[in-house]
């Protein structure tokens, strides 16, 4: 799988040019919207034969848009085998980055269904074969992206989160990392990347005073964070995720569930998700909390 990296690109006194590409169905008219909303000049399936004009008007100062987004897709047919040439022309000269959207076929799928839209190479095919279609010609163009985001687990909302706080904030990593605590009685979150089971950590619930509270009480979380394999345990994790989380960047990875599991998913599954939370917040990574099963 290709790498969702960030290359360093040339700046012309603060002017940023953004071209969005990717597969139908992604999320690009979402991320487009994004951009808008963070005052980028936007515009949507401009020819491929154009672009260049576009560049170098920008690239000079002239109209009033500092920074501007591009959306090309394949609303182009044939003339997306243009684009690859081009945009290495373009990057030699202008503050230019490639964000590629894609995502795993079953999302897709599901998308399509979902809106019962065509796709716009389904005139005689399948949407599946469609898809595929799309992928192998979009190929080319993936490899030269500068980043690349995979939608598949990302609903409306955080991708508009994701996509905002990775272009309003630069130094912010390209990654949602979603952290999730739950309880093993109710079973393990089938959308977990990796999953912790921190019920080797003394129990709340044993605790008369403190069975009431959740693991986000200041008393649930002294009381957990009394024990000394806490901390251990604690440290042992920023570490090894402060290892993991840029190669999964790396292989293409835009969004991470972590899940931590504990008896009931109210307690120390809590608290750890929290405190994970905070450690990766620090590390400028966009986090997420969800607390599965602490209402139950």
């Amino acid at each position: 799988m290709s790498r969702a990296r960030v290359k360093p690109q040339p700046r012309l006194a603060g002017r940023q040019l953004v071209i969005l590409t990717g597969l139908s169905g992604s999320g690009k008219s979402t991320v487009l919207r994004a951009f808008e909303d963070m005052g980028f000049y936007c515009v949507d399936n401009l020819p491929i034969d154009l672009i260049p004009i576009f560049a170098e008007i920008h690239a000079a100062g002239e109209g009033d848009f500092a920074r501007a987004a591009l959306l090309v897709d394949a609303r182009e047919g044939l003339q997306l085998e243009k684009l690859p040439p081009l945009l290495k022309h373009l990057k030699k000269d202008h503050p230019v980055t490639l964000v590629f959207m894609e995502a795993n076929e079953d999302a897709l799928l599901r998308r399509y269904s979902e809106t019962r839209r065509p796709h716009p190479l389904g005139k005689n095919y399948s949407v599946r074969e469609s898809l595929r279609h799309e992928r192998a010609l979009m190929e080319p163009i993936r490899k030269l992206a500068d980043v690349v985001i995979d939608s598949s687990q990302f609903n409306v909302h955080e991708l508009r989160h994701f996509v905002t706080n990775r272009f309003r904030n630069p130094d912010r990593r390209p990654m949602l990392v979603s952290l999730v605590s739950f309880g093993y009685r109710y079973g393990v979150p089938s959308d977990a990347d990796l999953v912790f089971d921190v019920r080797f950590l003394p129990n709340p619930h044993f605790v008369p005073r403190l069975r009431p509270y959740t693991g986000k009480h200041p008393k649930v979380r002294q009381y957990i964070r009394s024990f000394p394999q806490t901390g251990e345990f604690l440290r042992r994790i920023q570490g090894l995720l402060t290892y993991l989380i840029p190669h999964y960047i790396r292989e293409g990875k835009s969004y991470l569930t972590i899940a931590f599991g504990c008896t009931g998913g109210k307690h120390r599954s809590v608290m750890m998700a929290e405190s994970v939370s905070k450690a990766l917040e620090k590390r400028k990574y966009s986090t997420k909390v969800v607390h599965r099963d602490l209402e139950k």
